[in-house]
């Protein structure tokens, strides 16, 4: 399948302020987008995306009707409309705000205002999302490596699958949180992890320990992706457990096939 650039996606851009739309309207156009429906609203973007689809979804956080939660459930909720990813474009910068957009998948989350180069890269990792590429590797046969997929969030793990499989992985099973995983890494071999850090019953420090203390599973690659900032004190210490590679949410798809390509080349 022919791949989309940016100049074919159709996006949906749901802004509560005219002046706003006007703005990212046009930083959009800059950015060779030919076609973009507006919405002031949750329902008005509901109607669009339910009328016409869409590839792209840029929406602000708060509206009259709801907040861009309700639409970005919507979407991931629906079997037509799961695969449309879905860019944040607010001035929140509350932690715990943003922290439910991270788990459930956005591609992108740009602040007000936002610059050039900031909507330039979002819309490349949207692409990403959309055009599936699959990795080429030297000692595996991409379609072969058995992964093991940790996160409590559901919506979370759609989306790290989604972007997995883009890549040609298909061996992906998933676990809710790190004592399931340890259940299944106890019956089965896998050739990575990928694994949230914040979990529930026993979070992703602990099982990266145990994978990476066990003679059994040592040698297991790990990826953690994390909200939390990547170069902070407390992920260097997380670093120190034996984790390969640490990964921000949202995170982006060439930073993944980078990080995967490195991991399963060794």
């Amino acid at each position: 399948m022919e791949k989309l650039s940016i100049s074919d996606l159709n996006i949906v851009l749901v802004e509560p302020s005219d002046t706003q739309r006007k703005i990212i309207s046009g930083m959009l156009t800059k950015e060779n987008v030919k076609q973009i429906d507006t919405a002031a609203n949750i329902a008005e973007a509901r109607k669009l995306v339910e009328l016409h689809g869409a590839d792209l979804i840029v929406s602000a956080m708060y509206f009259e009707d709801g907040t861009a939660l309700d639409l970005l459930k919507f979407t991931k909720e629906h079997a037509s409309y799961k695969h449309i990813p879905f860019m944040l474009v607010s001035s929140e910068s509350r932690t715990s705000k943003l922290e439910e957009f991270k788990q459930a998948g956005v591609a992108a989350i740009l602040p007000k205002p936002f610059e050039t180069i900031h909507l330039h890269r979002a819309l490349n990792a949207s692409l990403d999302l959309l055009n599936t590429d699959e990795l080429e590797l030297d000692l595996f046969d991409i379609h072969e490596v058995r992964v093991l997929l940790v996160d409590d969030s559901k919506l979370a793990r759609n989306h790290i699958r989604r972007v997995l499989e883009g890549m040609g992985l298909q061996k992906i099973k998933e676990a809710e949180n790190g004592a399931m995983a340890l259940t299944l890494i106890k019956d089965e071999q896998f050739d990575l992890v990928v694994t949230d850090y914040n979990m529930p019953e026993m979070d992703g420090r602990e099982l990266s320990e145990f994978i990476r203390f066990n003679p059994e599973t040592s040698h297991i690659p790990i990826i953690m992706v994390t909200s939390e900032a990547a170069n902070s004190v407390h992920m260097a210490n997380i670093q120190q457990t034996g984790v390969n590679a640490l990964c921000d949410k949202p995170f982006e798809p060439a930073e993944v096939r980078t990080m995967l390509a490195a991991l399963l080349s060794d």
